[in-house]
């Protein structure tokens, strides 16, 4: 008997970790992780869970390429209760492709904008976070412009989404492994 046939453990519907690979080192001793992965879904958030050798403060530097057919012009990343965002002065939010980030004051969500990651090109951002479980959890989602609509339309949608936060979508939900050294 195969997993899928065992009543309650059939996911297939919401994880999809086969076709969307990701992994994570952690170094304990700088307290910083390194993800690197590949994004496909343009009509789903994606949810990453990492299993972390302690809580704590956490220096994130996270790769992924775009598999989709569409242009991301902003990247939100939403954090679950037990995990915010650090922003202080020995803090970097950083991005190689956005030129302008926006944190809400709760420091749960953040948003990478003012630049572009086309389909096949690889997005790294750079940030903090405090978790205080060894599991932190956030949320991917990523805005594409509407084909149809204006430049000054399109400007003025992202902007609502910045300030109001993207829409949530149906979730996939990922569990990272974390390859632990130092």
């Amino acid at each position: 008997m195969s997993a899928m046939d065992i009543p309650g453990l059939d996911v297939s519907s919401r994880v999809r970790a086969r076709d969307i690979p990701m992994t994570a080192i952690a170094n304990v001793r700088r307290k910083l992780l390194l993800i690197s992965g590949a994004v496909d879904a343009t009509d789903h958030d994606v949810s990453v869970s990492i299993p972390l050798p302690e809580p704590g403060r956490w220096t994130v530097v996270k790769a992924e390429t775009n598999l989709t057919d569409q242009t991301w012009v902003a990247m939100q990343i939403t954090t679950d209760d037990d995990t915010t965002f650090v922003d202080d002065q020995d803090t970097m939010i950083s991005s190689t492709q956005f030129s302008k980030t926006f944190m809400t004051p709760d420091q749960r969500r953040l948003t990478f904008y003012q630049g572009e990651v086309r389909p096949g090109e690889a997005a790294v951002k750079m940030f903090d976070l405090e978790s205080a479980s060894g599991r932190p959890a956030y949320a991917h989602a990523r805005y594409s412009r509407v084909t149809t609509d204006t430049v000054e339309r399109s400007e003025d949608v992202l902007q609502q989404l910045i300030m109001a936060g993207m829409p949530q979508k149906p979730v996939l939900e990922l569990i990272v492994p974390v390859t632990i050294v130092g």
